[in-house]
């Protein structure tokens, strides 16, 4: 037994510490991944911004419940962008792999935002959701300026 709980502890590290493209069997699997994360994410943002924008009637259900998946989206997509899926069907510019740093303060930025625009749309306040909306939509055009094709 005494055997048993070290070998059980250093099976488990070694499965946590698997790097990220083992998940995915080749490059465009992680590709798409991230598109579809990220597609998701954008389904739901532009459900959003019609009722922002005036193009929709405002409903604060509505956009509680597609802001929380927005917030949630925007923690996912960011492993699908791992070493050797820069290649294929993506807009993702170099950039992404050779400054990380950057990319990771990009994608920081981005959930800081969406946990904003969430807060702002369980108050139910019109108001509230178009500021932190025009937050998040500026968030996710500078990471397309910075990082996509």
């Amino acid at each position: 037994m005494k055997t048993a709980l070290p070998l059980a502890l250093t099976i488990a590290l070694g499965a946590v510490s698997v790097p990220a493209m083992a998940q995915f069997q080749k490059p465009e699997d992680a590709v798409k991944y991230r598109k579809s994360a990220l597609t998701v994410m954008a389904n739901h943002f532009s459900r959003i911004g019609a009722m922002a924008n005036g193009r929709a009637p405002f409903d604060a259900k509505v956009a509680a419940d597609s802001a929380a998946i927005v917030e949630t989206m925007s923690r996912l997509p960011w492993e699908g962008f791992v070493a050797g899926s820069d290649k294929g069907e993506t807009a993702a510019l170099p950039v992404v792999w050779t400054e990380p740093a950057k990319f990771k303060e990009a994608q920081e930025k981005l959930q800081a935002a969406t946990t904003q625009l969430a807060a702002a749309a369980k108050t139910g306040n019109l108001d509230s959701v178009k500021t932190a909306f025009g937050a998040t939509a500026q968030s996710c055009k500078a990471c397309h300026d910075a990082f996509r094709k």
